[in-house]
């Protein structure tokens, strides 16, 4: 409603907004060799074929236009701040969640790694604005619009996804550059929290910036 002063209501620009790439940040979530490993492969073979045909691909598309187009390229990864992960979350050490300090697990995929001196924030919890200095960093950079891409779409992609919009970025979700452990994971957990955020191909993402 209007403010008791005579004001009038303001107005939202919904979510078709268009990212300007110097105010723009890809995250890109968990693309870590921890996800490579061959029990996962193993146990959850829809992911491991849509990290291959689809998500990582994708990925490169969008990490290769991001960075022609100026805007930021954030990596989050799993990884203790110890060796022996006493500093991890309590629901990482219920869930014997342990990349240590240092692994080669927690080394961000060769295809998709961090180019010059792109940052990386290593953390302990599956959100990382929750474990990292995430929001601090954006703020720092002048960033206002998120790009989420990584792993996986229902666990750590979901949490960052919302937890950015409650801190007021402008979120977009890079849906065929996430994948889930099954497919209807990842479509439910899209459906979940499209809510919260613009969810498009990476095509579709790459002509608006």
């Amino acid at each position: 409603m209007s403010s008791q002063a005579g004001g009038t209501l303001a107005r939202h620009e919904g979510r078709d907004r268009k990212l300007e790439p110097r105010k723009t940040a890809v995250l890109v979530v968990d693309a870590q060799n921890a996800e490579l490993e061959p029990e996962i492969f193993e146990n959850h073979p829809e992911f491991a074929d849509a990290l291959k045909s689809r998500a990582l691909p994708a990925m490169r598309k969008l990490l290769e236009a991001a960075r022609g187009r100026g805007a930021e390229v954030i990596y989050t990864v799993i990884e203790a701040l110890t060796k022996d992960g006493r500093d991890r979350s309590l629901d990482h050490k219920l869930s014997n969640i342990l990349v240590p300090r240092g692994s080669r697990l927690a080394q961000v995929i060769e295809d998709v790694a961090p180019q010059d001196d792109e940052i990386v924030l290593p953390k302990t919890s599956s959100g990382v604005f929750n474990s990292t200095n995430l929001d601090y960093v954006l703020r720092n950079l002048g960033i206002e619009n998120v790009i989420v891409a990584g792993f996986v779409t229902d666990q750590c992609v979901d949490m960052a996804i919302r937890d950015g919009a409650d801190r007021g970025y402008y979120m977009v979700c890079a849906q065929d550059a996430c994948a889930a452990y099954t497919q209807e994971r990842h479509e439910t957990a899209l459906r979940a929290f499209g809510g919260y955020c613009r969810v498009q191909d990476v095509e579709e993402i790459v002509r608006d910036l």
